[in-house]
């Protein structure tokens, strides 16, 4: 055997075959960079955090493996895009925002304007007062009023 082999078990857990043979049940996709570089710097890790395989860059797997290790991450990651601001109760901290994501239409809470990060190059991340994270990836593609109300804030 010359080869890493990642299946799903009985039960959906991910059960990865190392080149030696060695088997190792359950487990988990870990991002290197969970922000920056989504598909590059990805390790597979055991139940107590070992790494078992470092995977470079997702692309230069087989479509199946992308594909099981893209439903794991999805399945483990809460990390709400924000598409669109929909309305801001007030220009002062803390304010309630409407928001659309692509998991649907939500309400958050900032606390203070040091709950928004800026990441590069152009995204942000915004924690809300319950410690949820959202995220927006590129600030110029949020539409006009989205980008009215993010600039009150920053």
């Amino acid at each position: 055997m010359s080869e890493y082999r990642l299946l799903r078990d009985a039960f959906g857990c991910l059960v990865l075959t190392l080149p030696d043979g060695t088997v190792h049940d359950d487990v988990v996709p870990v991002r290197a960079f969970a922000l920056s570089a989504t598909d590059q710097g990805i390790a597979l890790v055991d139940r107590r955090g070992h790494e078992l395989w470092w995977i470079e860059r997702l692309a230069s797997l087989s479509i199946e493996l992308q594909t099981l290790i893209r439903e794991e991450l999805a399945d483990r990651e809460c990390l709400p895009q924000i598409l669109a601001i929909r309305a801001v109760s007030s220009y002062a901290t803390p304010s309630r925002w409407r928001i659309d994501t692509d998991r649907g239409p939500t309400v958050l809470t900032l606390k203070s304007e040091d709950d928004i990060r800026r990441l590069k190059p152009d995204g942000l991340l915004i924690a809300d007062s319950h410690g949820l994270n959202f995220l927006i990836r590129e600030r110029k593609r949020l539409d006009r009023t989205s980008q009215r109300f993010l600039s009150r804030f920053l």
